[in-house]
């Protein structure tokens, strides 16, 4: 049996004299709390103790995409596996890799079909991707890994410069839900931009449910998602030097059944200010000011192909769970 050899991973969000690159991150939280309507993004929701509580969170019985997205991947594998693996080599390039658990699922197939791949796990966590690396090296041997920690595009374009072989992109879960519509399409047709005809797109989508199966997923009765969402602002104490008393902000979560979409919040429980240091301001909150943290959009299948459409993909296949809730859709690039 041939082993091969895990790499460690490649590090694009660390400068070229070494130290971590904080000043998007303080730039976005200038532009987010400086609005009439405050915002912060979704993005930073994952440095260490955020990928900790996540991983806590799809574990939750209130969280059901985890399960379903699970079910999908459990019942389909050998189906998926056949439609995007071929037989000539490939990179499997998974966007929010994370534990990659769900992933493991396809990995596995494709390695008991021994098809060609490589396997590119990529997050914006260094944690998470050397987790990951020692993990894969346990449970995978024979699968190669390069992991890659950065933002989605400074590895799609580090793929694109270094290797040419075909591309097989992964975006699971329901992680497209997370940006507004012109966003996703921004996004998806950036994907497209480094892919060539033939090549895969793997993604997952949350589908229109009930508001009462959607709420609790977002609002656990343990208190973990309260807690995700709060660590965005010890984030902001932490790397920046704000003084945010989270005992002073409240989770507040919404869904808009028309619009298909949850929204997420952090409420001021009363006046106060908010020192960042690193921004050298001071931000003022009334009592009950919302900041608004993340959306997760809920899709038909039929806006589903129109969003592919759009961005230069069409529809190879649909897989879903038994109760509907959630699909996994295969894209081919026109």
């Amino acid at each position: 049996m041939t082993v091969t050899m895990t790499l460690l991973p490649i590090d694009l969000s660390i400068k070229q004299d070494g130290t971590a690159d904080t000043a998007a991150f303080a730039k976005d939280v200038l532009e987010g709390l400086s609005r009439t309507n405050k915002k912060l993004s979704s993005r930073y929701f994952y440095d260490k103790e955020g990928s900790r509580l996540f991983q806590k969170i799809m574990h939750l019985s209130e969280y059901y995409p985890t399960r379903c997205e699970h079910e999908v991947l459990t019942g389909n594998k050998q189906d998926i596996i056949s439609k995007f693996a071929g037989d000539s080599f490939f990179h499997l390039i998974d966007l929010g890799a994370g534990d990659a658990l769900k992933t493991k699922i396809l990995l596995r197939e494709l390695d008991k079909q021994k098809k060609q791949f490589d396997y590119v796990p990529v997050d914006i966590s260094g944690d998470a991707m050397h987790q990951l690396n020692e993990n894969l090296q346990q449970e995978l041997p024979n699968i190669e890994v390069q992991a890659v920690v950065g933002e989605y595009f400074k590895a799609l374009e580090w793929l694109h410069e270094n290797k040419a072989e075909r591309k097989v992109v992964l975006f699971l879960g329901s992680n497209i839900g997370n940006f507004e519509d012109d966003e996703s399409i921004d996004f998806l047709k950036k994907i497209r931009s480094y892919l060539n005809t033939g090549d895969k797109l793997f993604m997952g989508v949350d589908l229109r449910k009930s508001p009462d199966v959607i709420l609790p997923a977002y609002n656990d009765a343990s208190g973990v998602t309260a807690a995700f969402n709060l660590n965005l602002l010890q984030r902001i104490n932490q790397e920046l030097g704000a003084n945010f008393d989270l005992t002073a902000f409240q989770h507040s979560p919404i869904y808009h059944p028309q619009k298909g979409v949850m929204k997420s919040y952090l409420v001021s429980t009363k006046a106060q200010e908010v020192h960042i240091k690193a921004l050298n301001k001071t931000f003022s909150f009334d009592a009950w000011e919302a900041i608004h943290t993340e959306n997760s959009h809920k899709y038909s299948l039929k806006q589903v192909e129109e969003l592919g459409l759009t961005c230069g993909f069409t529809v190879e296949a649909v897989f879903q769970d038994e109760a509907s809730q959630f699909a996994d859709v295969l894209f081919t690039v026109k």
